[in-house]
């Protein structure tokens, strides 16, 4: 379930603060204080709630049956298995009486965003590097979890559902799915079609011979983490939201922190992120293959969203390949 792509929302909808004060009732979690929306990540589910108690964060309306006990099963998982701090304890209510859906409630985690107006502006050189070294650690601690087969999480048996093609034949395909998708929105050519494919081809060797699949968070970006400064030093100081964490190559998880660097013209913090999660691997050049295709992949999702919803700044005069292979150059030599 979590490697289906959702580009629809349940969105919370209007809550009434004696709703919240019953949820808060029902847990034993104090007097309302104060509720508003989030203003990042999770698609519309969340909500801040502060109470006597302490300040919570509440997440309801589940895109899909088994959301809420997937993401518990994960972030139990990657408190038991890691020191990177999540939000415990993930309190899950499955009855409807009070807001109409099921709903989890958890801590709210300290720190800010990185893309923050506050951070963008304050932070200097030095920290944006404290913090890509940060990312990349954290990124290794849920990479150390490892398990025997590519698949997802089934939230029934709290299993592997391994995939029903090998990797190599389930990410190829499902690049080559969306692509196709693409056209319905945007001019995709036969030779942007025939750059992926070669792409693709240079790089099934290296797919075919990866036996090392671990937990991915699946969308480790701004949104999901936060950072605080402690001693002057600036680390990450939690992590959220794991709907979309399954069991694959943990490179993929590098890919949206990389091309946030790329984007906000920071290519050497992009590097210093890459260089110290790659400083004890013994596979760099298979890396750098697979990691263009993650790139690709990405890449093709965030292109054929942003020309569905018609995002203005999302215009502009390259074709999808040398759009793409912008990145996915960038991306290689980063690793040299």
């Amino acid at each position: 379930m979590t490697v289906k792509i959702i580009f629809a929302s349940n969105k919370l909808g209007t809550i009434k603060n004696d709703q919240l004060q019953s949820m808060l009732d029902k847990h034993h979690l104090g007097k309302l204080i104060s509720s508003n929306k989030t203003a990042f990540g999770a698609m519309g589910q969340t909500m801040f709630v502060s109470s006597t108690e302490g300040n919570f964060v509440l997440k309801g309306n589940p895109l899909y049956t088994g959301q809420l006990v997937e993401e518990k099963y994960f972030i139990e998982n990657i408190n038991k298995r890691t020191k990177v701090e999540v939000p415990i304890p993930y309190i899950i209510d499955d009855s409807e009486e009070i807001f109409g859906w099921s709903y989890s409630i958890m801590p709210l985690l300290q720190g800010e965003h990185i893309n923050s107006e506050h951070l963008k502006t304050n932070l200097r050189f030095e920290d944006k590097i404290k913090i890509a070294e940060s990312i990349a650690k954290t990124l290794s601690s849920f990479h150390s979890w490892r398990v025997e087969d590519f698949g997802e999480l089934n939230p029934e048996t709290f299993e592997i559902d391994r995939f029903k093609d090998s990797y190599y034949q389930w990410l190829f395909k499902r690049i080559m799915y969306w692509l196709e998708d693409a056209k319905k929105y945007s001019e995709i050519t036969a030779e942007d079609i025939r750059w992926a494919e070669t792409l693709l081809d240079e790089s099934k060797e290296d797919f075919t011979n990866f036996f090392s699949p671990t937990f991915i968070m699946g969308d480790f970006k701004p949104g999901n983490f936060l950072v605080h400064s402690e001693d002057d030093s600036w680390q990450i100081s939690g992590v959220f939201d794991f709907t979309n964490a399954y069991f694959a190559d943990p490179v993929t998880d590098l890919i949206k922190m990389i091309t946030y660097y790329l984007d906000n013209n920071e290519r050497e913090i992009s590097k210093h992120l890459l260089d110290v999660y790659c400083s004890n691997l013994k596979e760099t050049e298979s890396i750098k293959k697979r990691i263009k295709v993650h790139m690709l992949h990405q890449r093709v999702l965030d292109w054929g969203s942003a020309k569905a919803t018609k995002m203005a700044d999302w215009e502009n005069e390259l074709s999808f390949s040398k759009w793409v292979e912008a990145y996915t150059d960038s991306v290689e030599s980063l690793l040299e």
